[in-house]
């Protein structure tokens, strides 16, 4: 397993972590297999999305504020429900196919860690399965 560490800097955002993810990959040798990243907090996710257009991440941001407003009458008294909710929405785990050595994505998808209630240091851990 490896963890990798990330800085978040706004209550909300996605964080692209292609390359790092990548650099994990190609350093693992592995050439087939599968990738799990899983994130520990209960407070960010982990999803693959468009990496192409940024305005994708700011409709993904905006609309997932409005389905589940921080200001809703909440009971959890930390203020922070909405960002538990987003992440039960998001998941908090992706598993992707390794080929040839690389992350199988689409042309435009990237993976983003998705922030709900930074600013924070997050870690992420990955296992990567194969052969």
């Amino acid at each position: 397993m490896v963890e990798l560490r990330i800085e978040t800097h706004r209550r909300e955002e996605l964080v692209n972590i292609t390359e790092r993810i990548a650099r994990i990959v190609t350093t693992s040798g592995i050439q087939n297999g599968i990738l799990v990243i899983q994130s520990p907090h209960t407070t960010l996710g982990l999803t693959a999305n468009e990496n192409a257009d940024p305005a994708v991440v700011r409709d993904l941001l905006g609309h997932l504020r409005t389905l589940v407003p921080p200001d809703a009458p909440f009971q959890h008294q930390e203020r922070n429900s909405d960002s538990h909710i987003k992440v039960s929405l998001v998941g908090p785990s992706l598993s992707l196919i390794i080929h040839q050595g690389q992350v199988m994505l689409g042309t435009w998808q990237g993976i983003f860690a998705c922030e709900f209630d930074g600013p924070r240091q997050r870690r992420l851990w990955i296992q990567i399965v194969g052969q």
